[in-house]
């Protein structure tokens, strides 16, 4: 067998093992679609139920609210009751640099901790009827930010500056401020779900 048949018989087969490796279908972990325990607490802090047959008042109310808080509003489709608003701020908390200095102290160097430098704070809203005759409405708020660390080093892995994390704001007082100022923003009462 010349070496140009040879060649062609390993690039067939691995080209075959490619193939057959394409195919497969990843399989998930169990644990991927279940519900946290915090799940249902989180949808709680997150919803009201508001008694208006005005989807456009409260959705105005909203956008005023989410204005009031310092954010801007980047996309709103009134048909669909979607508002998105945004506010862009430091990230810089007090100690991070002293916990930087001593990670790399402690470690002779072989740690630098990335900090965190700017965020992007975010708002999703959504409100929609939930009964026939659309005299209530449930709103849903989401609080989220996007954080942008600095540069840093974990023994010769280097960070770059840039990378950014997504966390989900989970401070009830944040949700309850909002919908202690939509109430009253639309003169009506809002009931826990």
């Amino acid at each position: 067998m010349s070496k140009k048949m040879r060649w062609v018989g390993w690039g067939t087969l691995l080209a075959l093992l490619a193939l057959n490796n394409g195919c497969t279908t990843p399989t998930q972990p169990a644990e991927l679609l279940q519900l946290s325990p915090e799940s249902s607490q989180n949808r709680a802090m997150q919803i009201r139920v508001f008694e208006t047959s005005n989807e456009n008042e409260l959705l105005s109310a909203s956008a005023a609210v989410l204005q009031d808080l310092g954010l801007q509003i980047e996309e709103s489709v009134r048909q669909m009751g979607f508002l998105r608003a945004t506010k862009e701020r430091s990230a810089r908390e007090y100690g991070q640099d002293f916990s930087r200095f001593f990670m790399g102290l402690l470690s002779l160097g072989n740690f630098r901790m990335p900090v965190d430098l700017h965020q992007k704070i975010a708002a999703v809203l959504i409100a929609r009827p939930i009964n026939q005759d659309g005299t209530k409405h449930e709103v849903r708020i989401m609080f989220y930010r996007v954080v942008w660390q600095g540069d840093g080093q974990a023994d010769r892995q280097y960070i770059p500056p840039g990378e950014q994390k997504m966390e989900m704001i989970r401070d009830p007082l944040i949700y309850q401020e909002f919908f202690f100022k939509l109430s009253k923003a639309v003169f009506l009462e809002a009931f826990t779900i």
